[in-house]
């Protein structure tokens, strides 16, 4: 009743019949990442493989959960996905004429409502017909509450201030029952989800760097410029690093800065007009933004669990140029910085290339073809 409903709207209002994904099917390998895109990573994973002239890739996302209109493939309305049957048909008939590799985001269903959003039917479908399928875990669709306050004193679910965590710990359970049970390649897209998921491969999440690069000096002022642009202030542990900064900044030891409301045009001039970029400090890892930060050349200051770290120096064979605090040593940090700029501007200038080995895409293409689509090892398999 819900999807005659829902459909029954869109034709009375004259809604456009979204178009369904296609691919080239002249290339070995075709790839269907779906249906996340958070921070644009689809889009962006989908073209670091099309570096390789033997594969195509496609990224759809549904248009409700992409506030920010990062670009994207195939932007769905969640109407269509979850409830239009014949829309639903003609994406499962793609996908197996199109596409050989089906790579599934956050544990989201990869044909929306069909089959009541089953994704254990929707997978053994996709199989059935040939596609292989992989998972890709983004955050807190697989960081486990009661896990990660194990390992971070400083965690955002110690208590239901950011979301409910009861209720968050059973989702985050069923979802890595759901991985367990898949038993395909699994990735996730930051170094500190390999404490929830041991068997995943590392999917280094992909900026471009050209635009964060920045030929202003870094640590030269007398008061360095911090600055701290929270996107979850909550998260970030901004509430608790505030009063040091505000009373370093009156000091005048430094100038900090902190703004919201800027658009992605606007973050790379803003970055390259500071010295030190905070990033966050409950937990424990990093993503996109500390990744723009240190493309900018500039000093990244956050808090990364020892795990983190490991997993980024197994993976890489480099140690992460990110300067450790959490919210008890952050001041202590910013005036050894302070007394020894020397040192920290070799960690700052050491971000740059960091960025372009790990960042720009072509580690990340490298570990989705030897993971998932194993161009140059015969057959593809999705047995894990």
């Amino acid at each position: 009743m819900q999807d005659g409903i829902a459909m029954a709207v869109d034709r009375v209002r004259g809604a456009d019949f979204p178009p369904v994904p296609r691919a080239d099917t002249d290339k070995a390998a075709r790839l269907f990442i779906s249906p996340a895109n958070y921070a644009g990573q689809g889009f962006r994973w989908g073209r670091a493989v099309e570096r390789d002239d033997r594969v195509d890739a496609k990224n759809l996302v549904y248009a409700e959960i992409n506030p920010f209109g990062y670009p994207a493939d195939y932007s769905i309305p969640w109407r269509t996905v979850t409830h239009d049957r014949v829309w639903q048909r003609r994406l499962l008939d793609a996908l197996a004429h199109d596409f050989t590799h089906v790579l599934i985001e956050a544990e989201f269903p990869p044909l929306g409502g069909m089959w009541n959003g089953d994704v254990r039917r929707q997978v053994r479908e996709l199989r059935a017909r040939g596609v292989v399928v992989g998972a890709l875990s983004h955050g807190n669709d697989i960081r486990l509450p009661s896990r990660h306050r194990e390992h971070e004193t400083w965690s955002p679910f110690v208590n239901d201030d950011w979301v409910p965590v009861d209720r968050l710990e059973k989702v985050v359970a069923g979802n890595r029952a759901l991985l367990d049970d898949l038993a395909c390649p699994t990735f996730v897209s930051t170094p500190g989800l390999m404490l929830d998921v041991p068997y995943a491969k590392l999917l280094p999440v992909v900026i471009d760097p050209r635009p964060w690069r920045s030929d202003a000096p870094v640590l030269e002022r007398v008061r360095p410029r911090v600055l701290h642009i929270p996107s979850n202030p909550l998260v970030k542990g901004t509430a608790e690093i505030e009063p040091v900064l505000r009373r370093m900044h009156d000091e005048g030891v430094i100038e900090y800065v902190t703004v919201t409301g800027l658009t992605q045009a606007e973050m790379p001039a803003m970055f390259a007009s500071g010295d030190i970029v905070l990033d966050q400090f409950r937990l424990g890892d990093y993503g996109v933004a500390a990744c723009e930060a240190m493309a900018a050349g500039r000093l990244v200051i956050s808090h990364i669990g020892d795990y983190a770290r490991d997993a980024v120096r197994a993976g890489t064979g480099i140690e992460l140029p990110i300067v450790e605090a959490d919210l008890t040593s952050l001041e202590a940090v910013l005036r050894d910085v302070l007394a020894h700029r020397s040192r920290y501007r070799t960690i700052a200038n050491a971000g740059p290339e960091f960025v372009d080995r790990v960042h720009d895409g072509e580690a990340s293409r490298a570990v989705l073809e030897e993971g998932l689509l194993r161009l140059d090892a015969g057959p593809s398999s999705d047995a894990a």
